[in-house]
């Protein structure tokens, strides 16, 4: 009798049913479950939290989200050799009451809603762009993050130091660009892309 691996292992070793893989597919099947994967990835399951996680078998990179569409061949971080590795940016943020931490330097309390917030920063960005005052100028003063210390100035960084909305917005400006109105969960900014 001729039979397939996944048959000879099921016949041989009863237990094997709960961790059968089958690669032709990209499906995982479980004793309780069949997850159906799209075509490059695998489920791995983390070893440190136990939580299940997905990779890549081309570019080995992993991710927490299950994968709507077929792996990468190549890793398109890598692949765009004209992509920035890293930026300098400039910022001012206005905190609100939902913000992580609704204090700064400014305020020991800040109470202003999420609007409010995004009011005023629309006000400075206004004020920039009319030339009543320079970005350093309205970040040293107003500014809810210590980096008014230096004229909103946060230095260079690399993808996955900040928050990703912010990260996201700043490797796509040019330099020399200001961003409009930017969310992320320590308020609302303007970006100015120095670097």
């Amino acid at each position: 009798m001729i039979c397939s691996i996944e048959e000879f292992y099921l016949l041989k070793m009863p237990c094997a049913k709960g961790c059968l893989r089958n690669s032709n597919r990209g499906k995982i099947m479980s004793a309780n479950q069949e997850e159906v994967l799209p075509e490059g990835w695998e489920v791995r399951k983390s070893r440190s939290t136990g939580m299940t996680y997905y990779l890549n078998k081309h570019t080995k990179k992993s991710q927490w989200e299950k994968p709507e569409g077929p792996a990468p061949l190549v890793d398109e971080d890598e692949d765009d050799s004209s992509a920035p590795k890293q930026v300098q940016c400039s910022h001012i943020l206005v905190k609100h009451a939902g913000s992580r931490r609704p204090s700064s330097w400014r305020e020991e309390v800040i109470t202003r809603s999420k609007e409010e917030a995004l009011d005023i920063l629309k006000d400075y960005r206004e004020k920039i762009v009319n030339k009543e005052a320079t970005f350093e100028e309205l970040a040293s003063l107003y500014s809810d993050c210590s980096s008014a210390k230096r004229d909103g100035d946060l230095g260079f960084f690399k993808r996955g130091q900040m928050q990703k909305p912010f990260e996201d917005v700043a490797f796509s400006m040019k330099v020399g660009q200001l961003s409009q109105p930017v969310e992320t969960q320590s308020g609302v900014h303007i970006i100015l892309r120095t670097a």
